[in-house]
């Protein structure tokens, strides 16, 4: 059997803004690059006004750079930047992996925006939801993204009996979300990898691929 890594934190922490340039290993495609199979024709004029806006940013920086020092623009822009994307990976991460039952990955014919939807998972941040603008109501997001954020709880508390058995309830949190890491920390042991070949695939760990090693021999 073949695999196909999925690289888990920590590594996207500080890959994740590489990812805008070339994306991850497999996939082709630039999120700078208007002419990108990721973009609709008609996103084209989009594309170069945030990419033009991206370099502009960079100008500017550079320019406080040179008139204030880089230290200082290392302590002020730098480091809260490298906290912000490992927070948003860390969110991110978690929206997708970690849950106590297997999450499947779909494929080719088994495919479908709905199943894709379904496989994400919501969570409870506690006081961080507010600033989080409730992205916790993942679910929702992933099948509604018209949705404006003020009224995802409300849509989340529409859907869950139409959705039944498919919508999986997230653990309520403390007022700090601390349960999230030990959730983080079954995921980074669990989930390395899945398949090259199938179309409904789960991630898997090293030993669990071992073990069916030694159980086909």
């Amino acid at each position: 059997m073949t695999k196909k890594l999925r690289f888990s934190m920590p590594f996207p922490m500080l890959a994740f803004p590489l990812y805008l340039f070339a994306r991850s290993p497999g996939k082709e495609g630039s999120h700078f690059n208007p002419n990108s199979d990721l973009f609709q024709p008609n996103e084209k004029k989009d594309v170069l006004t945030s990419t033009a806006s991206w370099l502009a940013m960079i100008g500017v920086l550079a320019g406080l750079t040179f008139v204030m020092g880089p230290l200082k623009i290392l302590k002020l822009y730098a480091i809260p930047y490298v906290i912000f994307v490992m927070w948003l990976d860390f969110v991110t991460y978690l929206h997708h992996h970690g849950h106590e039952d297997k999450v499947p990955w779909y494929r080719g014919k088994e495919w479908s925006y709905l199943r894709g939807g379904l496989t994400t998972l919501d969570r409870d941040y506690g006081l961080i939801n507010n600033i989080h603008h409730d992205i916790g109501t993942h679910v929702i997001h992933h099948l509604f993204p018209q949705i404006p954020h003020y009224h995802l709880v409300e849509a989340t508390e529409a859907a869950k009996p139409v959705l039944g058995k498919y919508y999986k309830e997230p653990e309520k949190s403390a007022p700090l979300p601390f349960h999230l890491l030990q959730v983080l920390s079954r995921s980074l042991k669990e989930d390395h990898y899945v398949s090259d070949t199938g179309d409904i695939v789960y991630y898997q760990s090293e030993s669990e691929t071992s073990t069916c090693a030694q159980s086909s021999d």
